[in-house]
């Protein structure tokens, strides 16, 4: 009854996708503060069985769902009612209850671009799978670009598995096909490997991390081999273009380490979904 309601009406389709959202970009405010601290546990713990070292004692339950989230200033548990994505901010007026120490304001905007964008895709897609596909990438997509923005760290947990993802989907012919997923996959990899490598071998220096090449070989799974000149155009120039920018923001030198993954998660999600127009649209304008 219910998939016949959003089948039929565009307008439901619409909102429950942007519900879904909302409530998704609330799991993944949680996602972005707790796995970087949960990878950064399980390191140490590596660390210390390499080096055969004593263990720190029973270490405390933490994970993506215990404990219960809490104040960060006064350890305050937040309620349930306390915790619906954007209306609790606003209601609280971005307060604690308790202690009225500030809420950053990136926990609503999250949400909000998470409903909003969760919305447009359901617009776009329509009540198809390719709309349920792309709903799980940009919500992967969102979560390791933000991680990355504060970790310089694209995990293995979030890009591996929708890297299957893009494969098994495309195996149903889902965004293409899977001789183009697959290699799209392989490309992906291996171009900013080479690049990593030739820059290294050059400069002495890594221009980027592991976790770029990766999450390109994912976009590649998921859109195929054709998505991929676009991705790293637009990837490259968007970030040369904003990396200046928050470089001279900052007072930051040139020499500041800057990102990677968010522009490339941007960059592949607008391939995605107008990839062919954009580049029909270029070689018509460049004449072929």
């Amino acid at each position: 009854m219910i998939i016949e309601i959003m089948a039929d009406n565009l307008s439901a389709f619409l909102c429950a996708c942007m519900l879904l959202g909302l409530l998704i970009g609330s799991f993944l405010n949680v996602v972005v503060y707790r796995l970087p601290k949960m990878m950064q546990r399980d390191w140490r713990e590596q660390a210390r069985d390499i080096l055969e070292l004593p263990a720190e004692g029973q270490p405390d339950t933490f994970n993506l769902v215990l404990p219960n989230s809490s104040c960060p200033h006064c350890a305050h548990e937040i309620k349930p009612w306390e915790n619906i994505p954007v209306i609790s901010y606003l209601f609280l007026r971005g307060k604690c209850s308790s202690c009225k120490a500030p809420i950053s304001m990136r926990y609503p905007l999250v949400e909000l671009s998470c409903g909003l964008l969760s919305a447009f895709i359901a617009w776009h897609f329509g009540f198809t799978w390719q709309a349920g596909g792309m709903l799980v990438l940009t919500w992967g997509l969102l979560a390791m670009s933000l991680i990355d923005v504060d970790h310089q760290l694209l995990p293995d947990s979030l890009v591996l598995p929708l890297l299957w993802l893009g494969l098994i989907a495309n195996s149903f012919g889902l965004f293409t096909n899977l001789e183009s997923a697959l290699w799209g996959a392989i490309a992906g990899y291996l171009s900013l490997w080479s690049v990593y490598w030739l820059f290294k071998l050059v400069t002495g220096k890594e221009g980027m991390g592991y976790g770029d090449f990766k999450l390109l070989a994912m976009l590649g799974a998921w859109g195929g081999w054709q998505v991929l000149p676009l991705t790293i155009l637009l990837s490259s120039l968007v970030g040369a273009v904003l990396g200046l920018i928050m470089l001279r923001l900052r007072n930051a030198k040139t020499s500041t380490p800057i990102p990677f993954g968010p522009y490339l998660a941007i960059a592949g999600w607008i391939a995605l979904l107008w990839g062919e127009q954009i580049t029909s649209s270029y070689l018509q304008i460049a004449g072929f």
